[in-house]
């Protein structure tokens, strides 16, 4: 078989990749949507992933347990009281923690309020918050909530640093916004990668500048885990929190990850809201209220694992342990590179679009935004006619996101052909 070594703008090209994938089992792993019978070209990932076939028997084994055993399934020879426990070194593994610092709990936006909780702590002149402008909204709702229950004015304390005309945010500019703030700044908490242009943000450089001015950095990884690795704990990042249901393939609205980097999980005396699951397991069932927190992060949780839902959740982190994420960025850049090239080499589409992903690919994961001058929305509409699944967002961005794990170079191909098409 001939090896590709570089790319063309042929049909030949994307089979031949596709024929070297040392990935391309996987896709077999998952229910791929169908159209009139048809499979579609699904590109959404970085929205909801697709959903893995072992999900079904992984819930239907809990579903089988709870159905004979009742409440003895808490405490039986897999008991679900250390349920949270199973997903931890995938997880770790995933986002470069170790098993203590990282758990699965909660959502999102929950987990966010949790970890604002403890660490936004404005004392003395040290009130301020670094976000971006435009920030995803969940993630400015808790920030400001945070600063106006603790009577900060968001106006006069909430620094938004605005990227340039391309959506571009420059480390250079963020660090300097920090070093600027000084002893005034309590927090950065930035997006791991922005949702709008999927620009992924330089984290050890991020927190090292916070640091410097003696401020927390906080990370929503919404669109890195299970996308690209990192080293949270190496970097030394305070927390970071995630969702399970993008690139995770967990399903719609399931369970958070969060991390708190052990300087700060294994300190009982850290600031935090608390739970009966986060008390020492030793001592939890003897009902006692006095509050002694299992060290590292599980000493954050609230509540015992919604068992059904985290059962979908194990399913897919154990795909990702037989790949490995190393393995899956590997593969990511080359088909997201692939994207780029067909389409910067398109003679009809080039015209027509802006690439606002950054080029540089450790600046970026597998989604590429695509800004339209013009015909967006007929061009967005064209490809979901012809069994294309994509996400829109306004004003005329559309947000291609080929995953590794189950998307193909012949579907980036076509989805290229098919671009094409509106504007020949």
């Amino acid at each position: 078989m001939k090896k590709v070594t570089h790319f063309q703008n042929d049909s030949l090209t994307a089979k031949l990749l596709d024929q070297q994938d040392p990935l391309k089992e996987f896709r077999e792993q998952f229910h791929i949507p169908k159209r009139n019978n048809k499979e579609v070209i699904y590109f959404c990932g970085n929205s909801l992933g697709l959903q893995p076939k072992i999900t079904s028997e992984k819930i239907d084994f809990e579903l089988k347990k709870w159905a004979e055993k009742g409440v003895d399934a808490h405490f039986d020879d897999d008991p679900w009281i250390y349920h949270h426990h199973k997903g931890k070194k995938a997880i770790s593994n995933l986002v470069g923690a170790k098993i203590h610092e990282v758990v699965a709990m909660n959502n999102l936006t929950t987990n966010l309020h949790l970890l604002l909780a403890s660490f936004y702590q404005p004392k003395g002149n040290r009130k301020k918050i670094i976000i971006e402008k435009g920030a995803f909204p969940s993630d400015y709702f808790a920030i400001t909530s945070h600063m106006k229950q603790k009577g900060i004015n968001p106006n006069d304390h909430l620094i938004e640093i605005s990227p340039d005309e391309n959506g571009y945010l420059s480390t250079e500019k963020i660090c300097h916004v920090i070093l600027t703030a000084k002893d005034t700044l309590a927090l950065v908490m930035l997006p791991g990668i922005q949702y709008y242009s999927g620009q992924f943000l330089d984290l050890k450089s991020i927190t090292n500048a916070a640091h410097k001015v003696g401020a927390y950095a906080g990370f929503d990884l919404a669109h890195v885990v299970g996308n690209i690795p990192v080293k949270l704990h190496e970097d030394q990042i305070d927390f970071a929190a995630w969702c399970s249901y993008k690139y995770l393939n967990s399903g719609p609205g399931n369970v958070s990850g969060v991390f708190i980097h052990e300087t700060h999980g294994n300190n009982s005396n850290f600031p935090r809201l608390t739970g009966w699951w986060g008390q020492n397991e030793t001592i939890r069932f003897k009902m006692k209220n006095y509050f002694d927190p299992i060290p590292g992060v599980d000493g954050w949780m609230l509540s015992n694992a919604n068992i059904i839902s985290s059962a979908a959740h194990l399913a897919s982190l154990e795909l990702f342990e037989k790949v490995g994420i190393h393995e899956l960025r590997k593969k990511s850049v080359l088909l997201t590179g692939y994207l780029e090239y067909l389409l910067k080499n398109n003679v009809a589409i080039k015209p027509h679009i802006n690439i606002l992903t950054p080029e540089n690919k450790s600046e970026r994961g597998c989604q590429l935004s695509l800004y339209f001058y013009n015909q967006g929305r007929r061009a967005f509409d064209h490809l979901a006619k012809n069994g294309v699944v994509l996400d829109w967002r306004e004003p005329n961005v559309i947000r291609v996101a080929p995953v590794p794990f189950y998307n193909t170079f012949q579907e980036v191909g076509r989805v290229v052909d098919l671009l094409n098409q509106v504007f020949v």
